[in-house]
C-alpha cells in the first residue's frame, strides 16, 4: 500500500473516532471504572466485536459504490428511509443535548464565575453552527486529527502514571456487578454508545465521500478499511484508558461521580491531575474541551449532512445539487434549537440524560445494524466488495445479541 495515497485516504475513520470518543469515553467509561473497577472491561471488547461489522459496512459500501449508506437504504425502498428518519428524529435532540451539556460542563468548570452550563451550551451551539456553515468538511477533518492525538497521548500517560502507584481499592467502598435491574440498566447505557451509536455509520459513509471529493483521490477499498480500523481500534484503546482512570482513582475511594455536568467535569479533570500533578490542569483541560467540542461539532455537521438528502428522497421536488443549502441550514438550526430546549429544562441531571440517550441508541441498534447488512449484501454491491463469510457470520451473531439484550431489557424494565 502506498503511504502517500493512504494519507489522502486518512480522515473519515478519525472523524468517526472523534464522534465516538466523547460522552461514551469521558463519561460512561470513567463511570464504569469508578463503579465496578475493571469488572466491565470485557464489555468494551465484546461490544466492539459485536458492532464492528455494522460500522465497517459504511466505508465498505461508500468506497465500493460511490454512494452513502442512506442511498443504499433508498434502494431497499422508501420504507427504509422513513424508518431511518423516524429513528434519527426520535433521538437527535437528546443526543445533541447530551454531548453539548458535557462540553458546557467542562467550560463552566474550567472558567468559573463566568457563565452557567445553560449559557455555555447556547454559546457552544451558536459558535459550532457557524463553523458548520462556513467550514464544512475541511475544517472538521483538520480539527479532529489534532484533537485525537492530544487526547490519546494525555490519557495513556495518565494511566501509566497512576499504575505506578498500584491498584488498592478500599474493600469497604467497592461494589460488584450483580446483574440486578440497576446494573443491567447501566450496562445497556454503557454499551449503547460504546464505541458510539450505530447511527454514526451512516455519517461515516458521507464523510468517506466528502474526503474523496475534498482530495480528488478515489481510494482503494483496503485503504478505506485501514483508515476505519485505525480509528476503531483507537476508540477501544482509549475506552480502556478512561475506564482505567475511573478504576484506579475513584473505585473503592467512597467518591462517586456527580450527576451535575460542571461537578462531573471537575472530577474528570482531577482524575488526570491527581496522577500527573497540578501542572497537567491546562493540558488536560484543553484536551477535554477539544474532545467534546469535536464530538459536538461532528454531530452538528452530520445531522444536516444526512437529513438533507433523506428529506430529498422523500420529497424529490426539493432536491438540490448543492451540498449545503437552505434545507441543510433548516435542519442545522432545528437540531441546535431542539438540543438547547432540552438542556434548558433538563440541565440539573446530566447523568440521567446521558443514560436515557445511550439506552435509546442501544435499543435501536438492531434495526440500523440490520439495514446496514441488507445494503452491503444488496444486488448493486459489487461482488468482490461484499463482506466475506466470517464478517456475515459476525453480523448475524451481533444482530442476535443486540436484539436479545434489547428485548430482555425492555421486558425487565417495563413489564
Amino acid at each position: 500500500m502506498n503511504v502517500k495515497s493512504f494519507l489522502k485516504t486518512l480522515g473519515p475513520g478519525l472523524i468517526w473516532a472523534g464522534a465516538a470518543i466523547g460522552v461514551s469515553h469521558l463519561v460512561q467509561s470513567t463511570r464504569a471504572g469508578a463503579m465496578y473497577g475493571f469488572e466491565l472491561v470485557w464489555v468494551i471488547f465484546a461490544i466492539h466485536l459485536i458492532k464492528y461489522p455494522f460500522f465497517e459496512f459504511a466505508p465498505r459500501y461508500a468506497a465500493s459504490t460511490g454512494e452513502s449508506l442512506l442511498h443504499g437504504y433508498n434502494r431497499l425502498g422508501k420504507w427504509a428511509v422513513y424508518l431511518y428518519m423516524f429513528l434519527t428524529i426520535a433521538t437527535m435532540f437528546a443526543l445533541q443535548a447530551a454531548v453539548t451539556i458535557v462540553t458546557a460542563g467542562l467550560l463552566s468548570y474550567i472558567f468559573p464565575n463566568s457563565f452557567d452550563s445553560v449559557t455555555w451550551s447556547g454559546i457552544t451551539l451558536i459558535v459550532l453552527v457557524f463553523i458548520v456553515m462556513i467550514g464544512r468538511f475541511s475544517w472538521l477533518d483538520k480539527i479532529i486529527k489534532f484533537v485525537i492525538i492530544i487526547l490519546a497521548l494525555s490519557t495513556l500517560i495518565a494511566v501509566f502514571s497512576i499504575l505506578s502507584n498500584g491498584y488498592n481499592p478500599n474493600p469497604e467502598f467497592t461494589s460488584t456487578f450483580d446483574w440486578n435491574l440497576g446494573d443491567v440498566a447501566f450496562l445497556i447505557a454503557f454499551a449503547g454508545w460504546m464505541p458510539t451509536a450505530i447511527d454514526v455509520s451512516i455519517w461515516h459513509s458521507f464523510w468517506t465521500l466528502a474526503r474523496k471529493k475534498d482530495t480528488g483521490y478515489a481510494p482503494k477499498l483496503k485503504e478505506v478499511l485501514l483508515d476505519f480500523n485505525v480509528g476503531y481500534i483507537g476508540t477501544a484503546v482509549l475506552a480502556i484508558g478512561f475506564l482505567s482512570l475511573g478504576a484506579l482513582v475513584m473505585y473503592g475511594s467512597g467518591e462517586q461521580f456527580s450527576p451535575s455536568g460542571t461537578k462531573f467535569a471537575g472530577q474528570l479533570i482531577n482524575l488526570y491531575t491527581s496522577s500527573l500533578g497540578p501542572w497537567a490542569f491546562v493540558l488536560i483541560s484543553v484536551a477535554a474541551i477539544a474532545t467534546m467540542f469535536s464530538t459536538t461539532l461532528t454531530c452538528l455537521d452530520a445531522y444536516p449532512r444526512v437529513l438533507k438528502p433523506a428529506t430529498e428522497m422523500i420529497l424529490p421536488k426539493i432536491k438540490s445539487k448543492k451540498e449545503f443549502n437552505w434545507l441543510s441550514l433548516i435542519w442545522l438550526l432545528i437540531v441546535a434549537a431542539g438540543a438547547f430546549i432540552i438542556i434548558k429544562y433538563y440541565v440539573a441531571n446530566m447523568r440521567s440524560m446521558v443514560d436515557i440517550v445511550t439506552t435509546m441508541s442501544f435499543i435501536t441498534a438492531p434495526l440500523l445494524g440490520w439495514l446496514n447488512y441488507r445494503v452491503v449484501t444488496a444486488p448493486n454491491m459489487p461482488e468482490e466488495a461484499r463482506p466475506k463469510l466470517w464478517l456475515r457470520v459476525m453480523s448475524w451473531i451481533g444482530l442476535f445479541v443486540l436484539s436479545a439484550f434489547s428485548i430482555y431489557f425492555i421486558v425487565w424494565r417495563f413489564f
